[in-house]
């Protein structure tokens, strides 16, 4: 069983294209993530929908989609009763920042809890760059808004996690990663500066790890 993640919902492509690029990147980096698949919806499904908006949503969806792995008696992460160990929230925060994630706040962890480890979930909001891409070279910029995640006063081993990370995800893993987006899910986007933008932003100095350990002495 899987969740399925419908192109023609909200900002379209662009939010499946980050749903997938985010969450293989967190898998490679040695992070959980549900398995992502493709999936083909058939329009006819829109016929035995009775809500409009929904038949509206599978008909501008049909075709290649894309889908999560359902984890049957997963519960939402709760910050007071769950704790992970440095090493773990340092390694989701960086990995956030990174892949410049704006939705992994109190408000809305977007972690679930399956067999007592944390998987994340939802990265359709990551990579927030390609709405407004100006050809900038805006790969190096810090990540203010780190400061508002979840689980920022947990990470203490942000210049540990540091190097390891960044080893993980070397340049052949991002264009194997960027390699799997469907050709017509890019729009304006070339698959190739998916590629640049994120093994540039790997290059020291990493900005975007000096602002979340800037961010989180500010907490302690």
């Amino acid at each position: 069983m899987y969740v399925l993640k419908f192109r023609g919902a909200g900002q379209g492509p662009k939010v499946l294209v980050a749903e997938l690029i985010a969450g293989e990147i967190a898998r490679a980096a040695g992070l959980a993530v549900p398995e992502i698949v493709f999936m083909q919806l058939d329009p006819d499904l829109a016929r035995t929908e009775p809500d409009a908006e929904i038949q509206a949503l599978i008909r501008a969806s049909a075709g290649l989609n894309l889908a999560l792995d359902y984890l049957p008696g997963a519960v939402m992460f709760d910050a007071l009763a769950e704790r992970p160990d440095p090493q773990l929230a340092s390694s989701i925060v960086w990995f956030d920042a990174y892949v410049s994630n704006v939705d992994r706040t109190a408000r809305n962890a977007n972690l679930l809890v399956w067999h007592r480890q944390l998987q994340l979930i939802d990265h359709g909001a990551a990579l927030y760059f390609q709405h407004d891409w100006d050809g900038t070279g805006r790969s190096q910029d810090p990540f203010a808004r780190i400061k508002d995640h979840i689980l920022l006063p947990l990470a203490s081993a942000l210049s540990e996690v540091d190097a390891v990370l960044a080893a993980r995800l070397t340049p052949a893993v991002i264009r194997d990663i960027t390699a799997l987006v469907p050709e017509n899910w890019l729009g304006a986007n070339s698959r190739d500066a998916y590629t640049e933008h994120l093994t540039r932003r790997l290059s020291p100095p990493r900005l975007f790890t000096e602002e979340a350990i800037r961010a989180h002495a500010q907490l302690v």
